[in-house]
């Protein structure tokens, strides 16, 4: 099993210790590049893919886990775009 079959594994288990530099790894090996945030952008943080939507989320701090909620929005949202 590949690293990325592991973060998805692990994501879909909704852990409350998912952290920003797993989902970002995971987000990655789907294809999405960070776009550099601009002077205003402050915590909010936009993933790009050639061929799906962006992705625009806040990065949490200063904790690095991410809520359950924002897990089920990106499960939902990879699924949606045909990624699961």
């Amino acid at each position: 099993m590949g690293r990325k079959a592991k973060l998805l594994a692990r994501l879909q288990q909704r852990p409350r210790d998912f952290t920003w530099d797993e989902l970002t790894a995971l987000l990655r090996a789907f294809g999405y590049k960070q776009a550099k945030p601009g002077k205003t952008g402050g915590s909010r943080r936009r993933f790009v893919h050639p061929k799906a939507a962006p992705i625009t989320m806040h990065k949490p701090h200063p904790e690095k886990s991410l809520k359950v909620y924002i897990i089920d929005e990106i499960l939902e949202f990879l699924k949606r775009e045909g990624m699961l």
